[in-house]
């Protein structure tokens, strides 16, 4: 059992950045593939980052491609997504994702464990 709890969201302004994190319980973290999707209200659940467990792989979403970067510290049980130049369409609920032993990154049903998320509003 994994239970995930997201972090760091809030309010920013347009082209402003935040860093959400999200801890994990459990002594196998560096087992899992961990992701970051995200909804907006009317809208599906959406892929926007993974980093597979070993850290040395990662995929993104093309709207976020060149502005977020995941990263994970596996002696802190800790995934991060590093959001700069933020947009209003940035604006959702991320959700944290974990994967057991496995690289399917866009795959919401691949997932094993969420967190609860975390509220990001962009300001214009």
């Amino acid at each position: 059992q994994v239970q995930l709890v997201e972090s760091g969201g809030g309010l920013v302004q347009v082209g402003g950045s935040l860093r959400l994190s999200c801890a994990a319980s459990g002594r196998t973290f560096s087992s899992y593939t961990m992701g970051w999707f995200r909804q907006a209200p009317g809208k599906e659940r959406e892929f926007v980052a993974a980093i597979k467990w070993s850290g040395g792989t990662t995929s993104y979403s093309d709207s976020v491609q060149g502005r977020f970067t995941i990263s994970r510290d596996n002696a802190k049980n800790t995934v991060y997504l590093q959001m700069n130049s933020l947009k209003p369409e940035d604006a959702a609920i991320y959700y944290c994702a974990a994967d057991y032993i496995s690289w399917a990154p866009r795959v919401l049903s691949s997932y094993d464990y969420w967190g609860r998320g975390t509220q990001v509003t962009v300001s214009s």
